[in-house]
């Protein structure tokens, strides 16, 4: 008796994360990571990007106060209290802060301790001529 002849069939295939971290097999070449742009994000859009998710923490409910983020975060509650005071800034600060360009080399353009004081003032308008007089000429 003769045997059957035999198939074999060869797929290309990789897995896919999709909605709530689950992983779909699919057919084909996996996308090659894209390569990250040169340089860091400044410190400054880190801190200010920790204080909105912070603060979105606690406004779910889901930490209870400054105390608990502190605990949380290995820190003291003065170093919670400076980091979500960068939320006083006005929103087109924020905005312009989560936006700075990445540092390529060096130190950041803008560093906290000069955004801080603009942070205590209490009119945004006052805020922005200070942003403008701080990065005047800072910014590429």
């Amino acid at each position: 008796m003769e045997e059957p002849p035999t198939r074999t069939l060869e797929y290309t295939i990789h897995f896919r994360k999709g909605r709530r971290g689950k992983q779909h097999l699919v057919e084909g070449e996996a996308q090659p990571a894209p390569e990250p742009p040169p340089g860091r994000i400044p410190r400054i859009t880190r801190l200010m990007a920790l204080a909105i998710h912070m603060d979105g923490l606690i406004n779910k409910g889901i930490v209870k106060n400054f105390v608990e983020l502190a605990r949380l975060g290995y820190v003291t509650r003065a170093r919670i209290t400076q980091i979500m005071s960068l939320l006083n800034l006005a929103p087109d600060i924020q905005e312009a802060i989560l936006f700075l360009p990445r540092t390529v080399k060096g130190r950041d353009q803008i560093r906290e301790k000069e955004v801080r004081p603009i942070a205590a003032v209490a009119h945004w308008s006052r805020q922005r001529k200070i942003w403008a007089r701080l990065t005047a000429g800072r910014m590429k």
